[in-house]
């Protein structure tokens, strides 16, 4: 079964040495958007980019980098992500928050009973 709809899609690109309080700042982020009840969020690891400084964070061998770049990536029902908004401002972020529509498709399974390797019946 498929269902589909409009959401927002929030992206926020910060850095992997960014902390809230000695805590990593993507945890934070992500603890948050777990509390306010958003569908969902992915943090991901970038290997390389750079931001407004323009330095370069790279996973190159011989270039050791401690601070690479993240993505966070939330999307859900417009007024739901705006809602959350107010959750960042608390965070003094230093990094780009990216705003945009999008079409979802929602994908599930219809619940099924089918017998699991670990059931005991014969």
């Amino acid at each position: 079964m498929k269902s589909s709809g409009r959401a927002l899609r929030l992206s926020i690109f910060i850095g992997e040495s960014d902390h809230w309080h000695h805590k990593p700042l993507y945890a934070e982020i992500v603890h948050r958007a777990h509390k306010a009840g958003l569908a969902g969020a992915t943090v991901i690891r970038g290997v390389e980019g750079y931001g407004a400084a323009s330095r370069i964070h790279t996973t190159h061998l011989f270039r050791l980098s401690e601070d690479l770049p993240l993505l966070i990536i939330i999307a859900d029902a417009e007024e739901r992500i705006r809602g959350f908004l107010p959750q960042l401002d608390e965070l003094d972020l230093s990094g780009l928050v990216a705003l945009d529509e999008v079409e979802t498709i929602h994908y599930t399974q219809p619940e099924r009973k089918h017998a699991h390797w670990w059931s005991t019946s014969s």
